[in-house]
């Protein structure tokens, strides 16, 4: 673990944050879109809260603190993640919490006995006398039980003790553990200063793939490290058969799919959708600004009630993705859907 830095479009905020200590709350709530580096501000927050020279609020990255924080093994401080998360990440996972057997899934929740073991680290003395620490998300990860048991250690908060809570989804969160925290909304970057970064990154055309990923940075970087296009070519065909009112050859279109993930699919077609919702109300584009062109002709033929009435059904067909009975016609029944709309008289 190296000592976390805020990126390029996170510093003032977190400047403005770090440097009204006397009024900072004991539990926070990072939110904001997925992909913009909410995890990586809360690890760089707790680096400043830490730090014993920060300057303007931030790590100086060259103190005792700071060295402890960069190797991974801060005595006052504790980040709690899914399994799953850590292991992504490659991060250690604790004995404790490490599956028995390597063949079996790592788990997805924050579990309950990873917010027990904070009971414990909340009981010692700091090591600095200052500040402890704990970094615990995404929120949506808590199962019932840990979800309870956060709840009672965020009513009893321990002096010095600071806790920064970071979500993907905050309408997905218990109000009674929304209620308990100060919320810090972190939002979509101007593109000028993604783009930038993006660019820094080695990241080829970065216009196209910010855009595909909704203005999120690491969505962007992310995505450019795989062999998929950032406009997949099957949808791009797919549109200009539509706007052309031609019928797809649809078994053509079946074959090219099922060989990629369902999820990846349809969510192609859900950005298609809000995209052709921005062309009814003359706003500019999110995901396919390069589909303008045919995407306005598309969007004077949908009727806008039937195109949220395919915005639902997509959302049900993306929680089916996973485990379709058979993914052939499972494939051809959403794309009918999707060009009965558009074709429609």
């Amino acid at each position: 673990m190296s000592l976390a830095q805020f990126y390029p479009w996170q510093l003032e905020t977190a400047k403005a944050w770090l440097t009204q200590r006397e009024r900072f709350a004991h539990a926070w709530l990072i939110h904001g879109p997925e992909g913009i580096g909410k995890l990586n501000f809360c690890m760089a927050a707790a680096a400043s809260l830490l730090c014993t020279d920060a300057h303007d609020g931030i790590a100086c990255g060259k103190c005792q603190s700071c060295h402890w924080f960069g190797l991974g093994n801060h005595m006052d401080f504790r980040l709690v993640l899914p399994d799953a998360l850590r292991d992504k990440l490659g991060l250690i996972i604790e004995d404790v919490t490490k599956e028995k057997a390597t063949d079996t899934k790592l788990s997805n929740d924050i579990r309950i006995e990873q917010v027990r073991q904070l009971e414990d680290f909340m009981g010692l003395t700091t090591h600095q006398g200052g500040l402890r620490v704990v970094v615990i998300g995404p929120a949506e990860a808590f199962n019932t039980a840990s979800a309870n048991a956060i709840l009672k250690v965020l009513e009893e908060p321990n002096q010095n003790t600071v806790f920064l809570l970071f979500t993907h989804a905050i309408q997905k969160l218990l109000p009674t553990i929304i209620s308990r925290c100060r919320r810090l909304p972190l939002n979509i970057p101007e593109a000028a200063v993604a783009l930038q970064w993006l660019q820094e990154q080695g990241v080829k055309q970065p216009e196209l793939w910010l855009a595909a990923s909704a203005g999120a940075p690491l969505l962007a970087l992310d995505s450019s490290d795989s062999p998929q296009e950032p406009l997949s070519y099957w949808l791009q065909e797919f549109v200009a058969e539509l706007s052309q009112r031609r019928m797809p050859d649809l078994d053509s279109y079946v074959a090219r799919l099922e060989k990629i993930s369902n999820a990846q699919w349809i969510d192609s077609l859900q950005r298609l959708c809000f995209d052709l919702s921005l062309m009814h109300y003359d706003l500019p584009l999110r995901y396919f600004p390069s589909l303008q062109s045919q995407l306005y002709g598309l969007a004077a033929q949908v009727n806008s009630v039937k195109l949220t009435e395919l915005q639902e059904y997509l959302k049900g067909q993306q929680r089916l993705a996973k485990h379709p009975l058979n993914v052939k016609l499972f494939v051809q029944a959403t794309l009918q859907r999707v060009v009965l709309l558009c074709l429609a008289k």
